[in-house]
């Protein structure tokens, strides 16, 4: 059902899980202190907003610090995206690190204690999961440990997802950035997508 109200022809997911630093440089460019009830307070003003955004959005995604907050009346904003129809998600990774061995190839950390988390967030009331996986592009990236660990990390993720009751978005995240041709884009992209399905079907994700 969720998988299915996320997907909702002509909608959209808006991603609201900005983390505390991405969301202070967005601040201090409007010259905002960032703190914990400025960040609720941005949060509340998307969320409570009274323009029928359900009509256009079928899913937030959540930072772990929102999905714990309210609304100014004491709702929490799960409930209040719930009751606008709207599905929650939240950002269930721990950030990137390096790969060593590689020329700075990364891979997701978050994995441990992952199972834990997503119950809880369940509990919260989220539905669904974002993982961000990073690929980069450069004379000497991808390296095949990367691929595979992209992979790996992302079939692994949603699979403990996908025990817990929370549908997993799978979106390997292949960087622009770079001096690299159209052709290599799409030839990395391709060994990338083909790896990711081969280790989604390996752990038999739904």
């Amino acid at each position: 059902a969720t998988a299915k109200q996320i997907a909702t022809p002509g909608k959209g997911i808006l991603a609201a899980d900005e983390s505390t630093g991405t969301i202070g440089s967005r601040f201090k460019s409007i010259s905002l202190e960032n703190t914990e009830e400025n960040r609720r307070a941005y949060r509340d003003l998307l969320f409570t907003c009274p323009a029928p955004y359900e009509n256009y959005i079928s899913g937030v995604i959540l930072y772990e610090e929102t999905l714990n907050q309210s609304a100014s009346d004491g709702t929490p904003f799960p409930v209040v995206l719930q009751k606008r129809g709207v599905a929650v998600g939240i950002k269930v990774d721990k950030g990137l690190g390096e790969i060593p061995g590689t020329a700075g190839d990364n891979f997701t950390q978050g994995l441990d204690g992952l199972a834990a988390r997503c119950q809880e967030y369940y509990k919260k009331g989220a539905r669904f999961a974002k993982w961000r996986a990073v690929v980069k592009i450069s004379d000497k990236n991808p390296s095949e440990v990367a691929v595979m660990e992209t992979a790996h990390g992302l079939a692994r993720y949603a699979a403990t997802c996908q025990d817990n009751g929370l549908v997993p978005i799978v979106e390997p995240e292949i960087l622009m950035d770079g001096a690299h041709d159209i052709e290599k884009a799409a030839a990395v992209t391709e060994h990338v997508l083909a790896t990711v399905v081969k280790a989604l079907h390996d752990h038999r994700i739904i």
